[in-house]
């Protein structure tokens, strides 16, 4: 027997939000399409910025491995401030605060556009964090302004945009990168937000609603350092040692302080977020889910776009090899050379200067000598991925098709909770998830194989981010709707960060190097080198069981949570 919803649910508290009940539907979709394509520049520049690691690394050199916090830090820095804005989004108004995130995020365009100063960059990415909390604000937004019945499906938009970041982000960043710079990526996110904000003021209607407090400084401080502090020790153990003092004091020190977090909300005034709603289990088992459930979102996209787009072993090999035998071809120039110069200066009368450059040896009769198999190369370990994408060849062949699914399914999950409530479909996403990850782990590591398990990829993505919004709005009353969106935001941007955080560090313990031999008159001369930014098949698979492992734990609790049981109501059930 199916399931219907009470399109006309009772009136509740916080009705008089300046709720679009009587409006055209023009009127409607116009303000949610506002609302979703100011919050698409958080995921757009997300997918552009990670895609594009390999062509920004080499304006950092010195950074090695931890050009990853070019990623890290967004989510770091948009976990550390979620709380806050949302919070401040329900004290001083959703769209004061969505338009603040707006400008603070071009302000961190224009900065990563124009440095070469790798903290002045991290400083820049910093500021375009705020962006992911425009997201939060979007689902207080929705819900206050949305006709009842739109807002499961508002909110299933939303969370997987209306296609300008599923398009925008791999199409137009590759063309951006391949035919110009990386830095005209920034430049692009600073023009689409400056079309923007003129929007958001124009037809995004303010929310009346608002929680008469003062915001708790103390709390946000306590969330954000922890939080910051355990993810550097994360990213940073595989090269400082896990276990030295020095590194266990950074996860130490955040642990402490995220056990002060509560302790210290539970006997201030006024807390950032009500700690009783907080481990509500309603609440707490969503948080707990979330950020278990990010490790995967947050690693896949970095993972997928990284392996296409390193060049094919052979490739490397022959590199190497090239290299290799322009050393070998120069020494032996240059000890030809030196020889040659000897006789001549041994030749001449006592006392009598060779001129320079009277002697001079022809680089093909050195050349010619020397055998042609003198340099041999392996990879050890060696690696089955790489298939030199550009960016824009990545996008089409793989991130396009990923993201249009994912949209599409944003939408449909939208539907399926207005009529089954929020935890079907993210058991049903989280079955994807855990089976997502076992196949990057276990089949081919070519584009094709990675192509096809992304594309199911993207139906978990968009019924994942349609049901966690949805079961947050169905699990707190109105007036702490930023402030639990933004702990929601929190455990995304942890488990994104966490979980490229660690995969860093596995795929750190298993570089590509490449044995050199070179054959000498006394024998075989063998080395080592490292191949930067390169990592064996090994790293990979080990993050995504990993991964995997994490995701099957949100799954159980997907599978005992109470909540999401029942139809969606927009809202009204606390």
């Amino acid at each position: 027997m199916s399931t219907s919803v009470d399109t006309t649910a009772p009136p509740s508290a916080d009705d008089n939000t300046g709720r679009l009940d009587g409006a055209s539907k023009l009127r409607i979709f116009s303000v949610l399409a506002v609302i979703v394509l100011f919050t698409e520049v958080a995921p757009m520049q997300y997918v552009m910025v990670s895609a594009a690691l390999r062509q920004i690394a080499p304006t950092f050199p010195t950074h090695g491995a931890n050009i990853n916090w070019a990623i890290i830090i967004f989510g770091v820095v948009g976990a550390a401030t979620s709380p806050v804005i949302g919070k401040l989004s329900d004290i001083v108004g959703k769209k004061r605060m969505f338009l603040v995130c707006g400008v603070l995020f071009m302000i961190g365009c224009a900065i990563c556009a124009i440095t070469s100063n790798w903290m002045l960059f991290l400083l820049g990415r910093g500021l375009q964090a705020t962006a992911i909390a425009t997201a939060v604000i979007s689902y207080g937004l929705i819900r206050d302004l949305m006709p009842r019945k739109l807002v499961p499906i508002g909110l299933g938009i939303a969370s997987t945009g209306l296609g300008v970041s599923a398009l925008a982000g791999p199409l137009i960043g590759g063309f951006i990168v391949d035919h110009y710079s990386w830095r005209s990526i920034f430049w692009f996110l600073f023009a689409f937000t400056v079309v923007m904000i003129p929007l958001v003021i124009a037809i995004v209607p303010e929310s009346k609603l608002r929680t008469p407090q003062r915001l708790d400084l103390v709390g946000a401080v306590l969330l954000g350092a922890g939080l910051v502090f355990t993810l550097i020790y994360l990213d940073n153990g595989q090269d400082w040692g896990w276990s030295k003092p020095s590194t266990l004091a950074w996860l130490i020190g955040g642990l402490v302080l995220l056990v002060l977090f509560p302790i210290v909300e539970m006997r201030v005034k006024n807390p950032i977020m009500d700690m009783k709603l907080l481990f509500t289990p309603r609440v707490s088992v969503l948080l707990f889910i979330a950020l278990l459930a990010s490790l995967m979102i947050g690693y896949q996209s970095y993972a997928t776009g990284y392996m296409t787009q390193s060049p094919p072993a052979a490739e490397v090999v022959d590199q190497v090899k090239t290299a290799t035998w322009d050393q070998v071809k120069a020494g032996a120039l240059q000890q030809a050379q030196a020889g040659a110069e000897a006789q001549a200066k041994a030749a001449l009368p006592p006392g009598v200067e060779l001129p320079p450059g009277a002697v001079k040896v022809p680089p093909e009769a050195v050349y010619s000598q020397l055998p042609p198999n003198m340099v041999d190369v392996k990879l050890d370990p060696g690696y089955t991925y790489g298939n030199g994408f550009s960016l824009l060849k990545y996008a089409t062949h793989l991130a396009v098709a990923q993201s249009i699914i994912a949209m599409l399914f944003g939408f449909l999950g939208g539907l399926w909770i207005r009529r089954r409530g929020g935890r079907q479909p993210l058991v049903f996403a989280l079955v994807i998830f855990v089976g997502a990850a076992i196949a990057y782990a276990t089949t081919s590591h070519g584009w094709g194989m990675q192509a096809l398990i992304s594309a199911i990829f993207g139906i978990a993505f968009g019924l994942y981010y349609a049901a966690t919004p949805n079961l947050m709005v169905e699990a707190v009353p109105a007036e702490q709707q930023g402030i639990s969106a933004g702990m929601l935001g929190v455990m995304q941007s942890m488990g994104a960060g966490i979980g490229l955080a660690v995969a860093t560090a596995f795929l750190n313990a298993n570089p590509v190097k490449a044995e050199v031999t070179v054959l000498t008159p006394k024998g075989p001369n063998t080395v080592l080198q490292d191949i930067p930014m390169l990592f064996s098949d090994k790293g990979y698979e080990i993050s995504y069981y990993f991964i995997a492992a994490a995701a099957v734990i949100a799954l159980i609790g997907a599978v005992i949570m109470k909540a999401g049981r029942t139809p969606a109501t927009g809202g009204t059930a606390y």
